[in-house]
């Protein structure tokens, strides 16, 4: 197997068994019998099971980030921001309710940043927002969509979060757009 193809094999191989039990009852040895590899294979590209779960959400991040690049709405950024919660829904607990909890939330808090800084950088085009309000505009977005996906979680994804969120967003609709214009008046 060429090396990328082994590292990718790999990583499929721990989302599929962490679709399957939690992240404590995976051994390396699981994975590389399921990849059909040796254990020195493993540990050519993969230091231990937590270098490998860094590597499977910080690849799914990067995938997310590059997906939504033009986000134009509260509505696309809860969607982003929870797209890989949703896809990979029981690898994620897993993850979560492992000692590895960390790895996730700090990509997860990556996620929201950008998804953030992307909506207000686009609702912003151009505008002579000061430096300090943007910046204080973005980090309350952000912290709001990671509060609301970490509560989510915390409750076993039991609610439709997004549909939560959008109801929010209709609650909320024109209030960024206000805080600019006053951010503007000043």
């Amino acid at each position: 197997m060429a090396s990328s193809l082994t590292r990718r094999t790999i990583m499929a191989s721990l989302l599929k068994l962490l679709e399957e039990r939690p992240l404590s009852k995976i051994s390396i040895k699981d994975i590389v019998e399921d990849c059909g590899i040796n254990r020195n294979t493993f540990y050519y590209h993969f230091a231990d099971l937590p270098d490998l779960v860094e590597a499977i959400i910080r690849e799914e991040a990067d995938h997310i980030m590059q997906s939504y690049t033009g986000i134009s709405s509260l509505e696309e950024c809860i969607a982003a921001a929870m797209k890989l919660s949703v896809d990979h829904r029981r690898a994620v607990m897993h993850i979560y309710n492992s000692s590895n909890r960390d790895i996730y939330e700090r990509y997860m808090m990556e996620i929201c940043e950008y998804v953030a800084t992307a909506f207000i950088n686009n609702l912003i085009a151009g505008r002579p927002v000061p430096e300090t309000d943007r910046v204080a505009i973005i980090q309350d977005y952000k912290c709001e969509l990671y509060g609301h996906i970490v509560d989510w979680l915390n409750r076993s994804m039991s609610h439709d979060l997004e549909k939560q969120f959008l109801r929010l967003c209709e609650l909320r609709r024109g209030m960024t757009e206000e805080m600019l214009r006053r951010s503007l008046e000043e």
